[in-house]
């Protein structure tokens, strides 16, 4: 992953995220020890407590939890946790927002449905 540091998206919420989609693709397992904060400040060239913040929001979400003296471990229900989240935040925005532009190009209800159809049967190859 390359951190973009021009964006509007924070760095630590980048790492977050970054983290979280190593979760959930398997890469990073239940119970098993994730990067420190100096390992990801090695990593991606930042400041380790720009690190430790994007490791405090996946705590704060349950996500990973604090073993005093080991590090943070992955929760057994953080890919749970995970999709959740991004279901209810990113991928309904997106929703919403395609919605919105349907309207504005006066697609109806049953064409954007039968678009998203199509493209979901697409997708099946």
């Amino acid at each position: 992953m390359i951190i973009n540091q021009d964006g509007t998206t924070p760095i630590y919420v980048q790492i977050a995220q970054w983290l979280e989609t190593e979760i959930l693709a398997g890469n990073i397992k239940t119970n098993e020890k994730i990067y420190s904060q100096y390992q990801l400040a090695e990593m991606f060239n930042i400041n380790p407590a720009t690190a430790a913040k994007g490791l405090n929001l996946l705590a704060d979400d349950h996500i990973v939890y604090k073993k005093r003296g080991l590090g943070m471990f992955v929760t057994e229900h953080a890919q749970a946790i995970i999709l959740t989240k991004r279901k209810e935040k990113i991928l309904k925005k997106l929703v919403q927002e395609l919605v919105a532009e349907a309207k504005r190009l006066h697609v109806s209800q049953g064409e954007l449905i039968e678009m998203i159809k199509s493209t979901c049967e697409q997708g099946d190859d």
